[in-house]
């Protein structure tokens, strides 16, 4: 909700007075903006459905709608930096006329600074003391618009100085930026469909936590499904060999617990026994024993 007033803010101001100053940067930041308000609704749709539960049709529940929300998102972004181009392409290209923006553009830039450097820092942080991925990403992702701004800035100066041009071309780059946001997200969102591991901390901060638990005594065989806001996993852990089937299938169950309650990504989780130093490593990864 912070980010989405605060982009709405910056949106109307920011095309209001681009057009009342001339700027076009100002007008196409102000685009840029909007596409945040609509990517940060969007967004906020896709994790409201992501985090419903399983039910008979979707066994793991419902977390790749949020992948499938971010390729909507990259389309949005491709058309704004489209619109953004083209009016460059009107004012430079066919010849209408380069007048210098006047300085309340540059005083919008920096309330724009100002606002960005503080949405920013209010997600990032509350994004990491909440442990939330999605947050933080949304906060780095907003710290492009305090380089547009900065960039816009720049331009109004230039322009006022006697190099009007470079106000369309402080637009180019901001559609550039665009550009390579949405190359981002669509990277991101493809390797979260294609199962891509999320990282190599949580299958280190895995096999930590089942290793804690009392009775195991190696793990291997790791794979870890990524569902968009949360993770299934599966897992081998090895065990003494005389353990008694209900002993080993207790234990198995302790390491399901740890690993859902220490874990908060982790949602779900399956665990295979096998006897300490005789199983099969079906895949190539290492096995992880204790010291």
């Amino acid at each position: 909700m912070v980010a989405i007033s605060g982009n709405i803010f910056l949106t109307v101001f920011n095309i209001i007075i681009g057009m009342l100053s001339g700027s076009t940067a100002l007008v196409a930041e102000g685009a840029h903006t909007l596409s945040d308000v609509l990517t940060s609704i969007l967004a906020y749709i896709g994790f409201r459905i992501g985090m419903k539960p399983a039910d008979e049709e979707h066994h793991y529940g419902h977390g790749r709608a949020e992948p499938i929300i971010g390729m909507i998102i990259v389309a949005f972004l491709l058309i704004v930096a489209y619109e953004i181009l083209s009016e460059v392409y009107v004012k430079i290209t066919i010849g209408e006329a380069l007048a210098a923006p006047d300085m309340t553009a540059a005083v919008m830039a920096l309330i724009g600074i100002g606002v960005n450097i503080t949405m920013t820092t209010y997600l990032i942080r509350t994004g990491k003391r909440i442990h939330s991925p999605a947050l933080i990403a949304d906060g780095n992702h907003q710290k492009v618009d305090i380089f547009s701004c900065c960039a816009i800035l720049v331009g109004v100066i230039g322009a006022q100085l006697g190099f009007p041009v470079l106000d369309p071309l402080v637009a180019i780059f901001i559609a550039l930026m665009v550009l390579k946001t949405a190359f981002n997200v669509a990277r991101d969102n493809v390797n979260h469909l294609m199962g891509t591991i999320p990282s190599k901390e949580l299958m280190e901060e895995l096999k930590s936590v089942s290793m804690d638990v009392n009775g195991v005594k190696g793990v291997h065989d790791i794979k870890i499904n990524f569902m968009g806001p949360y993770a299934s996993a599966e897992i081998h852990v090895e065990l003494d060999g005389d353990l008694t089937l209900r002993e080993s299938h207790k234990i198995a169950h302790r390491v399901e617990k740890e690993v859902i309650t220490k874990i908060e990504t982790i949602t779900s989780i399956s665990v295979h026994t096998c006897p300490f130093g005789e199983c099969d490593v079906i895949t190539e990864q290492t096995p992880y024993y204790r010291n």
